[in-house]
């Protein structure tokens, strides 16, 4: 059953469409976006402590690694690049350099400059890890910001 006087459209809008395009208004979308940082010292300062440990982790596992290359790649060890990386090497071994003991120089180097290495990364993300879940809160712990939109 059809009512031809009766327009479902309210007496404001017009019969016809508009020509041009009317972008929606903000309160046809209603959003509301948040962005929460936390500046709080201590959180701050246990991530920087924790990105510091990281770096010197990393610095000592990539100084094991050149050690590594440049006694399998047959490296002068008279060149005072290569007593360099020799001498950081040896500090950052952790008591390593005798551990394995075959024949060959570079496979030598590798087992137990390579375990170092990989102690290196481990020790570091352990750390990194231990110190975040002590100190700080947990609601902080894993996220740098927040963010949401609803």
């Amino acid at each position: 059953m059809t009512y031809p006087d009766h327009d479902p459209r309210p007496a404001h809008r017009p019969a016809d469409r508009p020509t041009e395009y009317v972008p929606p208004t903000e309160a046809a979308y209603p959003t509301h976006e948040e962005v929460v940082e936390r500046t709080d010292g201590r959180v701050r300062t246990v991530r920087v402590v924790c990105a510091v440990i990281d770096l010197l982790c990393w610095l000592f596992a990539i100084v094991l690694a050149i050690h590594i290359f440049l006694v399998i790649g047959g490296a002068n060890p008279a060149n005072g690049f290569a007593r360099l990386i020799d001498s950081w090497s040896a500090a950052v071994s952790l008591g390593l350099r005798d551990l394995f003991t075959p024949a060959d120089p570079g496979v030598r180097t590798l087992f137990n400059d390579g375990l170092a290495a990989l102690l290196w990364l481990v020790i570091g993300a352990v750390l990194t890890n231990v110190i975040s879940r002590i100190a700080l809160p947990s609601g902080e712990r894993r996220t740098w910001y927040r963010r949401t939109v609803r």
